[in-house]
């Protein structure tokens, strides 16, 4: 059975170190040279076992993953205390925060695993506003896959978007993500001439594919939610394929 390899892969952004990682599975699904690579950006707890047991299972899919580290040295908040300040001082330099999603780009465009595919940036609640965000600001990917991600985070500028399909997977009860936001963020896709997809699930708030949400002290504004997380994996997998080029 063909066996995933991990890379670890650093880089740099004004002064900070990150610690990527790259995961592949050659000679497996991934036998396919144009299946689209992953660039995926973590949730709010960093690059921890979750992310990478979700790039794992693309990876063994077919598709080739870079997990950013945004947060950088590969920190791993554990809890609100720790989270807030991390988002705060992103969003209040929104340079800083969208350059570290760059300089993860960067090395994606760098990397021989990923020469010749098309790209996806797949971002899981404050990795999904990052890729949103970054997509607003002028990145040029084959597509962007938002789970659950913070709408109220985005900025409202968007008349320099990028390119790409979009893909948005969000609760319809999440307060992140509310009807208005949501209406707003279509409004604002619609304009910019960017395809686009949002997939809303009924009974389902904010955080809904993360496990650590199963036990949620606040289940009205976060909590897990089997179903919904694996309607979301089935419409990240489709949507990959369906940016993959068709093999020659």
């Amino acid at each position: 059975m063909p066996q995933t390899v991990v890379r670890d892969v650093e880089y740099q952004h004004r002064g900070t170190r990150m610690r990527g990682l790259v995961i592949t599975c050659p000679g497996g699904a991934a036998g396919d040279s144009s299946a689209a690579g992953v660039l995926l950006i973590h949730d709010a707890f960093g690059l921890g076992e979750e992310m990478i047991g979700n790039a794992t299972l693309l990876a063994e899919a077919g598709h080739p993953v870079f997990l950013a580290d945004v947060w950088g040295e590969r920190a791993t908040p554990s809890s609100v205390t720790e989270i807030g300040p991390l988002i705060g001082s992103m969003t209040r330099d929104r340079d800083r925060w969208l350059g570290r999603v760059a300089a993860a780009h960067a090395v994606v465009d760098t990397d021989p695993e990923f020469t010749g595919r098309p790209l996806a940036l797949l971002g899981y609640c404050f990795g999904g506003s990052s890729a949103l965000e970054y997509l607003r600001t002028g990145a040029a990917v084959a597509g962007v896959a938002a789970v659950h991600p913070g709408l109220d985070l985005l900025g409202q500028d968007w008349s320099t978007p990028g390119s790409g399909s979009v893909l948005l997977m969000t609760g319809a009860d999440d307060p992140m993500a509310t009807p208005a936001m949501r209406s707003r963020l279509e409004e604002h896709l619609s304009s910019a001439g960017l395809d686009h997809q949002f997939h809303v699930y009924s009974g389902t708030t904010h955080a809904f594919t993360s496990p650590k949400a199963a036990a949620s002290p606040e289940p009205e504004l976060f909590a897990y939610n089997a179903r919904s997380a694996a309607r979301a994996w089935a419409a990240t997998t489709g949507f990959l394929a369906e940016l993959s080029a068709p093999a020659s």
